[in-house]
């Protein structure tokens, strides 16, 4: 059986980001980190929750740095956006213990990217049976938590290294 991670409400989205003002990775990085959803800061890239998540605790690893091509993160920024997606693992198994994991990259609009001029990761929690009939018969998500809640639990169980 073929397993789909299906988001038919993050179209809208994706259609309209561009006619946000704005970087939202910048916004994040120069923001207060609880209205910002950031989970943790690193030196060179920092972590943050979706507002348009997939699934609970859908988190984000961008460069500092705004970079709009993969091709331009420095050694350093590529090796510290590995790093903190490998520690937002821990951290989200730490909190909501899932049964795997999907990490991305969406490079470009036709390939999924809603934020086109600033490479991040995806980080995104599975489980078994993670979607349902809200999805596809109500174009509905639903979450367990608010993300406020979701940003601060991560936050304090933030592996330390």
């Amino acid at each position: 059986m073929t397993r789909q991670l299906w988001a038919p409400w993050r179209l809208e989205y994706v259609q309209t980001a561009d006619e946000q003002p704005g970087c939202v990775f910048c916004h994040a990085r120069d923001g207060d980190d609880a209205e910002r959803l950031v989970v943790h800061r690193g030196e060179r890239a920092f972590v943050l929750l979706n507002k348009f998540p997939y699934a609970s605790g859908h988190l984000m690893v961008a460069p500092a740095r705004h970079a709009a091509e993969f091709g331009e993160l420095s050694d350093d920024e590529a090796l510290e956006l590995h790093r903190l997606s490998a520690r937002a693992i821990g951290a989200l198994g730490a909190v909501f213990s899932p049964e795997g994991f999907n990490l991305g990259w969406n490079i470009g609009r036709v390939a999924g990217a809603g934020v086109v001029d600033h490479v991040h990761l995806h980080v995104v929690p599975r489980w078994s049976g993670d979607t349902n009939f809200m999805p596809v018969l109500a174009d509905v998500k639903v979450l367990p938590e608010h993300l406020d809640e979701t940003r601060r639990k991560l936050a304090a169980a933030w592996p330390s290294g």
